[in-house]
Parts: structure tokens; sequence; C-alpha cells
């Protein structure tokens, strides 16, 4: 069984970064629980955005199932730390 790799608070910062930056969100306007879609406006396309500048930033793979698990930034950074655990 793969041992469960923290998520820094720098490597946090730096999924925040991709998502607001692909999502065009200001930083401040998003916190851990807000919803991509409903509370920003996002569509599907910048999920899978965020999904592949995720995997060549942080170099792993993720799934395209997990997308339904990255609809805040609590679940991206999630799917990221289960990524790294691989």
């Amino acid at each position: 069984m793969p041992s469960t790799v923290a998520i820094t608070a720098e490597q946090r910062a730096q999924i925040k970064e991709i998502v607001c930056e692909i999502l065009e969100i200001e930083p401040a306007e998003v916190t851990d629980t807000s919803l991509f879609k409903e509370d920003h406006n996002a569509d599907s396309l910048g999920a899978i955005e965020i999904l592949s500048s995720l995997e060549r930033t942080f170099q792993i793979e993720i799934d395209q199932t997990d997308l339904v698990r990255m609809v805040n930034l609590d679940g991206v950074v999630d799917v990221v730390q289960d990524g790294l655990s691989k």
C-alpha cells in the first residue's frame, strides 16, 4: 500500500495558482471549499486544463475519473496528493 504524501503549503499555493490562472478567478475569491462550477462558473474544459497542468507541474498521472473529485480546491489537492503517493 503506498504511503500518503502530505502536500506542503508551497504545493497547495502552487495548485491554487494553477486553478485560478486557468479558471481566470482572483485568488482572493477562491476558498478551499468554493465550488468551481457553481461559485465560479467554470466549465468542464477548465477542469481538463487543470488536470493536465497539474500532471505537468507535479510529474504525476491523474486518471480522468478523478475529475469528479476536482470540484473545489480541497478536492484538487486530494487528487494531487493521491497522485504523488503512487
